[in-house]
């Protein structure tokens, strides 16, 4: 109790933070922006704080980032932090290949777990995170960002409301250009990202989000189809010197849902931006369409629906990026990542529901995984239910 408000102290393990996500949305965005807000408000006079512990191999990269803030620490030996009773919560944000062993460690030391996707490098291996888990009794959660963007967040209004009538397709384009580095630009990417041997590629990554976008927006996933592609055959790393590009950038991926809507998404490193935004939603229905973006969405009423004809030899009279109207912003909304991490800490401190569990990771390690035996097969494959 401090000046009349009661405290939750939350002593978090953050791994993995010094890399680009890490730092800057998990701990600068969500966890810091916490503690600079006083907590997370639970009630009048109540709040839950963080205090979390940065861990990691890198001490000086350490040092930095914990100087951020006087109530941050850090240290190099994760062993002692997971021995600290006071560390309620382990989180991971480390490379994949390093995440299950560590997340089990954490588990084994009665720690909450909250961690990145993938979850790990196969569907067994992320499964068996969440039986662990589910066996120790312990709460745990995946990131599933993308569910709080404000864009989507106003399309699953639109939904919620009716708006689309009987949903028929959904087409995702996600994707923008990474600099190769041949040609003294920086890439935006790091170089394991292109490296099937560091668990990179395309698939692995972006089919975990397609996965919790999906099932939580449109229905679940009946069957499959995707095609990789390594469109980029070589790139420059961070040491200045070529290597080859053995992971898949690029992915076209269709989801068949088991009420019938088609979901096709277009996921790629290759490409050149001339839509909305980097990740754009369109959805289709019987009584209306949206397309949303990283924060903005716009719809079209079947009212306000034009009526175009197919005439090659004459300009378009129909202007087609007119007749859409703008979705407001009808509340606050909060960077994606810190309003999950809000949302994790108050499951934690006030068991508060929480559905984005490692079973939720697994499915999306699996469909990624089924993506790649697609690519393989040249073929549609089914997509199993994994039971809770």
């Amino acid at each position: 109790m401090t000046d009349g408000i009661k405290i939750h102290y939350v002593g978090i393990i953050m791994n993995g933070v010094t890399g680009r996500m890490g730092t800057n949305q998990h701990y600068i965005r969500s966890i810091l922006a916490i503690m600079e807000q006083g907590g997370v408000r639970v009630a009048d006079g109540e709040v839950i704080m963080p205090r979390p512990i940065l861990v990691g191999r890198n001490e000086p990269k350490l040092r930095k980032l914990a100087a951020l803030n006087d109530q941050v620490s850090y240290t190099t030996d994760l062993e002692a932090a997971l021995a600290d009773p006071g560390n309620q919560i382990y989180f991971d944000a480390q490379t994949t290949g390093r995440r299950a062993h560590a997340v089990k460690r954490a588990i084994a030391a009665g720690k909450h777990v909250y961690c990145e996707k993938p979850t790990a490098v196969s569907t067994k291996a992320a499964y068996e995170l969440y039986e662990v888990a589910k066996n120790a009794g312990v709460k745990n959660g995946v990131v599933q960002d993308k569910l709080w963007l404000p864009g989507l967040v106003k399309l699953k209004t639109l939904i919620d409301t009716g708006f689309f009538g009987e949903i028929l397709s959904v087409r995702g384009e996600f994707g923008y250009w990474v600099f190769t580095g041949a040609d003294g630009i920086e890439p935006q990417r790091p170089s394991w990202n292109y490296r099937k041997e560091d668990d990179g590629g395309i698939i692995v990554d972006m089919l975990c989000h397609w996965r919790y976008v999906i099932d939580n927006l449109f229905g679940n996933v009946k069957a499959l189809s995707c095609l990789g592609a390594t469109h980029v055959k070589e790139r420059i790393g961070e040491d200045g010197k070529p290597y080859a590009c053995t992971a898949d950038d690029t992915a076209y991926a269709t989801f068949e849902l088991e009420n019938g809507v088609v979901a096709q998404f277009n996921s790629s490193w290759t490409v050149r931006v001339r839509r909305d935004d980097l990740l754009t939603l369109q959805v289709d229905g019987t009584k209306g369409s949206a397309v949303a973006g990283l924060r903005d969405c716009v719809a079209q009423h079947a009212s306000a629906t034009p009526r175009p004809t197919w005439n090659p030899d004459i300009d378009s009279p129909i202007r087609f990026f007119e007749n859409w109207t703008q979705v407001p912003t009808y509340k606050p909304m909060d960077n994606a990542f810190k309003v999950q991490w809000e949302l994790f800490l108050r499951h934690v401190v006030l068991d508060e529901p929480f559905r984005w569990s490692l079973l939720e990771g697994a499915k999306g390690v699996q469909l990624a995984e089924l993506g790649l035996e697609s690519w393989e097969k040249r073929a549609w494959v089914p997509v199993p239910e994994l039971k809770a």
